[in-house]
């Protein structure tokens, strides 16, 4: 997505909302990574990290203590986070208003079966932070009657390498190849008959060709 936008618009901020879960110091080392590999796209401004800390409500939840964390397999109900969106929309939303950003994007898929990932959800965080700051502001969502594979398929030229995804990245913050989260990713990769180019700890244990993966609702 932020290839996509940086194509289409003169300047783009990338944000990053860091809230304290256990995959974030490899996630952010692979977003790093993977803006300069595409620094080339000068419209791309400096990354911002906004801290937006959840200890004090997810407490001993496995996304911070890195036990349970779910499988290959499981289903969408499990990784779910409570009010994700809720948290990481109020803080973006804020600093568009004092930067005077209008319009901001981000990439839930098709299928997302959460609350706070829904048309009425988006335009409601739209309207209320608005109405708080007396601003006026555009949630876009490209992607939202898209399916995995054919965001891999449009992005197939760009470093999808240095893209992540996993939830339980091993000491290195290489993808661990067991979470449900490189599961999907393994059996998206399968669907866009792409090779995938990810480096996982350990083989990812995909269902026969031609069977019927989970690939995530919440990316």
């Amino acid at each position: 997505m932020l290839a996509d936008a940086a194509r289409r618009f003169p300047r783009v901020y990338p944000l990053y909302i860091r809230t304290g879960l256990i995959w974030e110091e490899a996630e952010l080392a692979h977003l790093r990574r993977y803006l300069q590999a595409i620094e080339s796209l000068q419209t791309i401004q400096p990354l911002v990290i906004l801290d937006q800390p959840v200890g004090d409500l997810y407490g001993d939840h496995w996304s911070r203590s890195g036990q349970g964390v779910p499988a290959a397999g499981t289903p969408d109900e499990d990784v779910y986070l409570p009010g994700r969106n809720v948290l990481l929309l109020s803080k973006a939303l804020l600093w568009c208003h004092l930067h005077h950003v209008s319009l901001l994007a981000l990439a839930p898929l098709a299928a997302n079966p959460f609350p706070d990932a829904t048309p009425a959800f988006f335009a409601a965080m739209a309207a209320v932070v608005g109405q708080a700051v007396r601003d006026r502001f555009t949630i876009v969502r490209p992607y939202a009657h898209w399916h995995k594979p054919e965001v891999i398929r449009l992005g197939q030229e760009l470093p999808l390498h240095l893209t992540f995804s996993c939830i339980q990245p091993v000491a290195n913050g290489r993808h661990c190849g067991r979470c449900s989260k490189c599961y999907e990713r393994a059996v998206a990769f399968r669907a866009a008959r792409l090779p995938d180019p990810t480096d996982y700890d350990q083989p990812v244990l995909l269902p026969p060709d031609g069977e019927c993966g989970h690939v995530s609702r919440q990316p």
